[in-house]
């Protein structure tokens, strides 16, 4: 999955999560500050995202920065997804 992918889906998520279309979401929005999202969304963000795009989360790996903005969720979220190399 590309980039722009990643944040359609993560557009998709949130507007879920939080009950409205956001159809000025950039990179540069921040989480908590422009989108207000609150500890109880973020963990319903993370599970919308876990069911639309298979991706596994490890609680342990997730730093706040992760939550800044669209673009380091998103760049959490490419990393994550990177196939580990076969043994």
């Amino acid at each position: 999955m590309n980039r722009s992918e990643t944040v359609d889906h993560i557009r998709i998520a949130l507007s879920s999560v939080l009950g409205r279309e956001i159809p000025d979401l950039t990179e540069s929005s921040r989480l908590f500050e422009d989108l207000a999202l609150d500890s109880t969304s973020v963990i319903e963000l993370l599970m919308s995202l876990e069911d639309t795009i298979d991706l596994q989360i490890d609680p342990d790996d997730l730093e706040p920065d992760v939550f800044r903005t669209v673009g380091s969720l998103t760049d959490y979220i490419q990393n994550s997804m990177t196939p580990s190399p076969a043994v």
